[in-house]
């Protein structure tokens, strides 16, 4: 954690450790590196190891992992006597409320989980202990510890306004089925839907009333305001200052000596 905020300051010309850390920290909570032994994705500049995120999981992918894929990552942790791998209680309680969702399709999930294990028995140790932590990190993104801030979250508004969003449903363990009940844990998007016709003479139509709505002239517009403001300028303490004075907007205290 340390060399990555040394790294920092140096390369990006920062003079300060605490912005360095912040950035670090926003960088780490996207998932692009990661604690080794922590689910919390942020930066600390002590001796705490860090790895790099395998490209395929990075966020500029555009995940939006299906409920499947994370039944079946947990489903597979817990067929691997590991400590490493034993599941926090939060990822227990997530698994449970996935299995009681996914009830009609949890023996398949459980051959996938355990067509996965057998594929990294095969691997060199080293290299499914990297893998292990990179997927880890992975879903420590999308599906973070309880408190934690979740990067990969749209706010509601702009979902709502946005006709063609980046993110698409895609299968991390290359699960193919239609079919995804909805579980408690994460509410998947809907799918997108291509423009017809009929959407486009909907913006047409809205398009040409709002060229043909009554505009004011910007003169009108400011010697109205103009008019406004000589109105009411008198009751305006920020442009004409009471007396005595306000004491929340000035040193004059007089007003309060007065009401006392």
């Amino acid at each position: 954690g340390a060399d990555i905020v040394q790294w920092l300051m140096k390369n990006l010309s920062i003079e300060d450790p605490a912005e360095a850390i912040h950035l670090g920290s926003l960088i780490a909570a996207q998932g692009y590196v990661f604690p080794i032994s922590d689910h919390v994705l942020t930066l600390k500049d002590d001796g705490t190891f860090y790895r790099f995120q395998a490209p395929y999981f990075w966020p500029s992918n555009c995940w939006e992992p299906e409920n499947t894929d994370y039944a079946i990552y947990l489903c597979k942790r817990t067929m691997q006597n590991k400590a490493r791998l034993e599941l926090a209680d939060y990822e227990a309680e997530n698994l449970a409320r996935l299995q009681r969702a996914f009830a009609r399709k949890w023996e398949f999930i459980f051959m996938q989980a355990e067509a996965q294990v057998k594929i990294d028995r095969k691997k060199d140790k080293t290299e499914r202990k990297i893998l292990d932590s990179q997927e880890r990190a992975f879903w420590d993104v999308h599906r973070p510890v309880p408190g934690c801030v979740n990067t990969t979250e749209m706010d509601i508004r702009k979902c709502r306004r946005m006709k063609n969003p980046q993110k698409v449903k895609k299968s991390v363990y290359g699960v193919t089925e239609e079919s995804q009940p909805q579980s408690p844990v994460h509410v998947p998007s809907q799918p997108v839907r291509k423009t017809t016709k009929e959407d486009f003479r909907k913006q047409i139509t809205f398009l040409n009333m709002q060229i043909e709505r009554h505009c004011l002239k910007m003169s009108k517009v400011a010697e109205s305001l103009i008019a406004y403001t000589e109105q009411y300028v008198e009751y305006d303490p920020f442009i004409t200052p009471a007396e005595p004075s306000n004491p929340w907007i000035s040193d004059d205290a007089a007003l309060w000596d007065i009401e006392m």
